[in-house]
């Protein structure tokens, strides 16, 4: 599969291939997502079949514009208005009442659809070159690591894909906040946005979610994120006994612990934002070296820390 730089040609040969149906992977500020045409159900079909993703898992919908928004959602609540003013473009996804143009394969059946304006340059280049809605889950095999690497969807989807488009490195490192808007406001899924920067805007946002017989939203599955090796979180690298680093992987907030076989560290500094960014690649990288496990020392749970050890709970389901 071609991995094409992110210039004016790339994309507007990655845009004439969504029209037709095909299937291309391309930066968000978030993470890579796997793109194709929203209206189109042969089309979405690929991504679930490239990504061995359950049919029941819903997907998220990019828009790039007010008029493409209301292709895709039937009605915008008054407190979407007001998130949208506040955080689009940017890394929010919105749950509203959806078109009867979305087939029902992007929403697993509801009658709801996630959907978000990205704000990466290359994804709005690319929205606006192609003039469709794109259905894009995270470019890569289902329950595993997210890409923050045009190599990372290359590596893990290989020959799958109709194009990979490299904007580089992804801004945030972890995936967008989920919200679903009625009858309440309702928190699907932690991301990079703080839930409480939301409040802030909203005021009070609920949990908790009752009565949910199949997801609302993607990432909310207990076991998701997930590299091939097993993942342990600790508090203190240090405090593990010598014994049991010998042989494993140390993903450390800070500073690196010694004895163990391979060691990544998100943020010297202890930046949470920093150390999102970095999440996904250094698990990338010590899934690939020789070890048994990965050991990974848990960040503050507060602000975008919230979201990492969000993924990190998943990603040690088991």
């Amino acid at each position: 599969m071609p991995v094409l730089p992110a210039t004016t040609e790339t994309i507007d040969r990655a845009a004439a291939l969504l029209r037709a149906g095909a299937v291309v992977a391309f930066p968000t500020e978030t993470v890579y997502g796997l793109g194709a045409h929203a209206f189109d159900a042969n089309a979405v079909a690929r991504i679930f079949e490239i990504k061995n993703r359950p049919t029941f898992d819903p997907l998220i919908v990019h828009v790039d514009t007010n008029a493409m928004l209301e292709t895709v959602v039937a009605s915008v609540p008054d407190t979407a208005r007001d998130l949208m003013a506040r955080f689009w473009p940017g890394p929010l996804t919105l749950v509203m009442k959806k078109t009867a143009r979305v087939p029902e394969i992007v929403t697993s059946g509801l009658e709801t659809v996630a959907v978000r304006m990205p704000a990466h340059p290359v994804a709005r280049a690319l929205l606006k070159r192609a003039e469709i809605p794109l259905a894009a889950p995270s470019a890569n095999p289902f329950g595993y690591l997210s890409p923050t690497l045009a190599e990372h969807v290359q590596r893990m989807l290989d020959d799958r894909v109709d194009l990979i488009v490299d904007g580089g490195a992804t801004n945030y490192g972890v995936e967008s906040t989920i919200l679903l808007l009625e009858p309440e406001p309702t928190l699907l899924r932690h991301g990079a946005i703080p839930i409480e920067d939301i409040e802030r805007v909203i005021g009070s946002v609920s949990r908790e979610l009752s009565g949910e017989t199949k997801p609302l939203a993607p990432g909310r599955l207990p076991s998701h994120y997930a590299p091939s090796k097993p993942i342990r979180i600790v508090a203190h690298a240090e405090d593990v006994p010598r014994e049991e680093r010998s042989g494993a992987g140390l993903l450390a907030l800070r500073n690196p612990t010694e004895g163990y076989a391979a060691v990544r560290t998100l943020s010297p500094r202890g930046d949470l934002r920093e150390a999102a960014a970095r999440l996904f690649e250094s698990l990338h990288e010590l899934d690939r070296e020789d070890v048994t496990r990965i050991d990974v020392e848990a960040v503050p749970d507060e602000g975008i820390g919230v979201a990492i050890m969000d993924r990190l709970r998943r990603a040690s389901h088991r």
